[in-house]
């Protein structure tokens, strides 16, 4: 311990008592407490913690890396063995490898040391090591101690001034590199300049003020980042190609040579999770036998690496059509433990990332364009129940599309023909299984999910998915099960409404969902939707959008239809936000050119079927507008990007 570290270690003083605190306010008594008694501004401390944990405890559960508790302390010493992928992981051939020995491999070269090291900050405060993983306040504690060690460490006074904390901030995640230090500071900076409000995952609730007078500094550009590299100049990202190689007889592997956006217009961006740990995927995204796609997001740290450019087609979505038009982007971590992998600076890296691409393709910064692998439609009848799940109903999208400078809320009264599912993440906990055992109840945790039945009560049988389940089996609460679910963002026609009780058309049936007026699971929606034209009983969908026969030249074969085992009947409503033209690209032949793309003149809608997307004909529908209850609510504002 150096001296001016033990200088810190607060003499025969145990823990804070708390006295005639609110159980839920425990957490802000002790951010208060652990911040005068290591003279860290509560501001910093708070906003520190905000970035590692959105101040969340995660009941005791490590990061990927070992992390623990609201300032996310690092416990090395248990990091690999409390890593290791869940039972039943759904990428067979992603099994942990080890880290690669290359640098290219595991591009940030770092290892497991890190400065918010939990052994050393239980030293400063002289508590055992295990009371930090599972006392938040012990840990609040360890964390104010160690930012108040790095701050005497760069030899600056322990100031009341938020603004003398800057350094000391951005070097507290450990980051090698400086603009992603600069980067993580100023979010922090930013936390504390607009406030923050939140019910975090025990149940405490905290705020911390705004400070306007607060202010980040100019971030400083990556210089030393891959000319190949197309990311945000504040975040440091790394380079590591997937291989286009022939690999015998015409075969090859693992993704396409395009053109786009002149040759086919990107329309979506994918959001997967990796269900592996990240140096495994770094390991099969160079096999050229197996997928690929355009950028891997850390869990640790938000750090980025790109695989495919932009302009070229990776084959990450299980449906060639959407991969034509889309960026896939990893991101670390397994849907059945998202305590463990779900990160905030990963969430605020791929935001960033994403705002990039948006900006630069012009895709509009909603859930038809910007969606989970488990909302990609299946091409074909036969491969739905192939399709993936992630990354699964513990994903924010609320708080994800907060990042992105979109929120999702109410564009209409709650009356509107229309609702976009709207759960409040923290607070809205429906049950699962098969988060660690088949059948066995998953720890509450917070969810995007909303689940769907038959009729409006909880006792009636949930909403089945023929496609999903073409045996007839029945849906369950399996964190797998994607067949009676809808997610937040997503936006729906109403079909029905009884007392606490909305109904929704999806995949052709009615489907409940419970929506109480306090608590509102879904929000007042405006926008356009189609519905069969006159005299057409039924119509059908479709999970790509194929030209017509006449616009395959000679030298490429037409390709089949399947339409999906869904039905549009008459009088339905489903919600569109896209208006698109047939395309197929012929994926036959290995060349150094890119294959063209077969263009046709048939025109679709895409539209929120179910869980998943889909695509119907132009020629089989009408467009209808929200009805005129739709508009903004009275004295509605937009939530603040902190929350």
């Amino acid at each position: 311990m150096t001296a001016s570290a033990a200088i810190l270690v607060p003499l025969l003083l145990g823990p804070p008592a708390f006295v005639d605190v609110a159980a839920d306010q425990r957490l802000q008594k002790a951010f208060t407490t652990a911040a005068d008694e290591y003279h860290v501004p509560r501001s910093v401390l708070m906003g520190v913690s905000y970035l590692q944990s959105r101040w969340d405890s995660h009941s005791g559960a490590p990061s990927v890396v070992g992390g623990y508790g609201p300032m996310h302390l690092v416990d090395a010493q248990q990091a690999q063995a409390q890593a290791k992928p869940p039972r039943g992981s759904a990428r067979p051939h992603a099994v942990a490898a080890g880290p690669p020995d290359s640098h290219e491999a595991n591009p940030s070269g770092s290892g497991l040391e890190e400065p918010t090291d939990l052994r050393q900050a239980a030293r400063l405060i002289g508590a055992p090591a295990g009371r930090l993983r599972t006392d938040a306040a012990a840990n609040v504690r360890g964390g104010a101690a160690l930012l108040a060690a790095v701050q005497r460490r760069l030899g600056k006074p322990l100031s009341a001034d938020p603004a003398d904390w800057w350094e000391a901030v951005a070097e507290f995640p450990g980051t090698e590199d400086a603009a992603s230090a600069a980067t993580y500071a100023n979010d922090v900076f930013s936390v504390i300049r607009q406030g923050a409000h939140r019910t975090t995952d025990a149940g405490q609730r905290l705020t911390l003020p705004a400070s306007p007078g607060v202010r980040p500094r100019t971030s400083p550009q990556d210089a030393a980042r891959s000319k190949d590299v197309e990311c945000p100049v504040e975040l440091h990202c790394s380079w590591l190609s997937a291989p286009y190689v022939e690999i015998d007889d015409g075969n090859y592997g693992n993704h396409d040579l395009a053109d786009r956006p002149r040759d086919q217009k990107i329309e979506y961006i994918v959001i997967h999770d990796t269900e592996a740990p990240l140096a495994s995927m770094l390991l099969t995204v160079q096999d050229p036998t197996e997928a690929s796609w355009h950028y891997s997001i850390r869990s640790k740290d938000g750090h980025i690496t790109q695989h495919v450019r932009t302009k070229d087609m990776a084959w990450h979505s299980g449906n060639q059509f959407v991969n034509a038009r889309s960026i896939g982007i990893e991101h670390e971590g397994f849907l059945r433990q998202p305590h463990t992998w779900y990160s905030e600076q990963m969430y605020r890296a791929s935001a960033r990332l994403v705002r990039y691409l948006a900006k630069k393709y012009d895709i509009p910064l909603d859930r038809q364009h910007i969606f989970g692998h488990d909302n990609v439609p299946s091409p074909t009848a036969g491969s739905i129940p192939d399709m993936h799940d992630d990354p699964g109903p513990f994903w924010d999208w609320r708080h994800y599309f907060d990042l992105l400078g979109a929120p999702l809320r109410a564009t209409a009264r709650s009356k509107s023909d229309m609702v976009t599912v709207l759960p409040d993440f923290a607070t809205h906990k429906p049950p699962f299984t098969g988060c660690t055992k088949s059948g066995v109840p998953c720890a509450p945790h917070g969810s995007s999910a909303v689940r769907l039945y038959t009729e409006p009560h909880e006792d009636a049988p949930l909403i089945q998915d023929p496609g999903r389940k073409p045996d007839g089996e029945d849906s369950t609460e399996d964190v797998n099960d994607l067949g009676s679910r809808v997610s937040a963002g997503q936006t729906f026609a109403v079909a029905d409404r009884k007392g606490d009780w909305t109904a929704i058309w999806y995949q052709g049936n009615k489907a409940w969902f419970k929506n109480p007026k306090k608590h509102p699971t879904a929000v007042g929606a405006s926008g356009r939707m189609v519905t069969p034209k006159d005299g057409l009983s039924e119509i059908p969908v479709y999970g790509r959008a194929l030209p017509e026969e006449d616009a395959y030249p000679d030298e490429v074969p037409e390709q089949s239809e399947s339409p999906l085992p869904y039905s549009i009947l008459a009088g339905q409503r489903y919600v569109t936000q896209a208006r698109l033209a047939g395309s197929y690209i012929d994926r036959s032949s290995f060349g150094d050119t890119p294959n063209p793309v077969v263009k046709g003149r048939e025109q679709y809608y895409e539209i929120q079927l179910g869980h998943r997307l889909a695509y119907v004909r132009a020629s089989d529908v009408d467009v209808v507008s929200s009805s005129a209850t739709a508009g903004p609510p009275a004295g509605h504002t937009p939530r603040p990007p902190a929350r």
